[in-house]
Order: structure tokens, then C-alpha cells, then sequence
């Protein structure tokens, strides 16, 4: 299948690397295109400008920077109309060192900002209540993660379903919480990640639910 994911840093580059090594041909959007080509280390992928990348596939995943990410989608809507756009991004408002101090749509989330800029998209939230390692790698921590998946369009959503079944997901792993405003809830969880990591330090992490 034909994948682009808009943004090459360290999201967008572990889950290009890790469908590209499932046969995928994937084409990463780059704000600068040839600066990304040259410091690209991995298996072959397309690299190209954010408009072209999104035109290029019907599946979109959008890894950009969450507080960057509306204005930069809004201008593709026209590439983007009709296709998935799979959300693993949290906009959020940024302390002094960088940290998530709050949420930048407080009383809404970055995946309905999304579906309301991109009308004819058919947007679905995911991955995004984990650190970026165990996005490709479930199996790396102990206990199973759980992955939610947000979304007014169940196609859209079984479609991510599989995406992420073969990036090692169990079906029993993955939560579908239903329409898109359930995002609210999945993207309020990077409001504890700084908490986590002073309290265990820089290490792989996801919100699990057990029973």
C-alpha cells in the first residue's frame, strides 16, 4: 500500500522505517525535502515537500509537530479530500524546557480541529498516548499496551485496524472508543507524561487498560 506520512522527525521517521520494512512504499513529507533525503538512515522511501507527500497516497499519517499541525493540514485539504488521515500527534502548550504544560484545544482535541478543517477526510486518532518507540514495537514492554482508536468514519477505522496489525498490534489491544470527540480524553494523557518521566525517567511508555 501507498503511505505518506507528513513530518520526519523522530515519529514519523520509527513508523516510516518500520512500514517500509513491511513492504509499504511510503513517501515522507518534509518542510525541506532535500535537507530530509540526506540525513535519511534507513530503508527506501520516497522523500518529498508536505503538499506533494499528500498527494501521493490515499492513506496520510500526520506525525507534524501537534502545535503545528492544523494550519499546516488546513492548507493540504485539497490533497488530503477523500483519503484517511491517521492522527498521532498531541497539540499541546510548551513550558520553558520543552515539556507539555497544557493543551492547546482544551475544551477540544487536535483530531476534531482536524476533521473540521478537512471535511471530506476521513480523520482517525491513535498511537498517540505512547512514547514514539512503542508505536512500532508493542512487544517491547512488559505489560500489553492498549492503542484507542477515535473516529466518526468506521472504515477509517477498521482500515488503521489493520495498519496497525502489522505493525504488531494484537486486535485485542486495540480499543475503539468510537466517534472523533473521544480523542478529548486519549490526548489529555500528555498532560501526565512529564510527570512519568520525572518519576521514572526517559523510558517507553503507553496507558494500558486491564480486566
Amino acid at each position: 500500500m501507498n503511505i505518506s506520512i507528513l513530518g520526519a522527525g523522530r515519529v514519523g521517521a520509527t513508523l516510516a522505517k518500520a512500514l517500509a520494512d513491511k513492504g509499504h512504499a511510503i513517501t515522507l513529507g518534509h518542510r525541506d525535502p532535500q535537507a530530509g533525503a540526506s540525513r535519511w538512515q534507513g530503508p527506501a522511501v520516497q522523500h518529498a515537500s508536505l503538499a506533494d507527500a499528500a498527494a501521493a497516497s490515499a492513506f496520510v499519517i500526520n506525525a507534524l509537530p501537534g502545535e503545528a499541525a492544523l494550519q499546516a493540514l488546513k492548507a493540504l485539504e485539497a490533497a488530503l479530500q477523500g483519503k484517511v488521515l491517521l492522527d498521532v500527534a498531541n497539540a499541546t502548550v510548551r513550558t520553558a524546557d520543552g515539556m507539555p504544560g497544557g493543551l492547546l484545544y482544551p475544551d477540544s482535541s487536535l483530531a476534531e480541529q482536524l476533521q473540521a478543517a478537512l471535511p471530506q477526510t476521513r480523520v482517525v486518532k491513535a498511537l498517540n498516548t505512547m512514547l514514539f518507540t512503542v508505536m512500532a514495537a508493542p512487544h517491547s514492554l512488559a505489560t500489553p499496551p492498549t492503542a484507542f482508536l477515535s473516529g466518526n468514519d468506521a472504515q477509517a477505522r477498521e482500515q488503521v485496524k489493520a495498519l496497525l496489525g502489522e505493525l504488531g498490534w494484537p486486535a485485542e489491544w486495540l480499543l475503539d472508543l468510537g466517534p472523533i470527540e473521544s480523542a478529548r480524553a486519549t490526548e489529555a494523557f500528555i498532560l501526565m507524561v512529564p510527570r512519568l518521566i520525572a518519576a521514572r525517567g526517559f523510558k517507553p511508555f503507553a496507558l494500558t487498560v486491564a480486566g
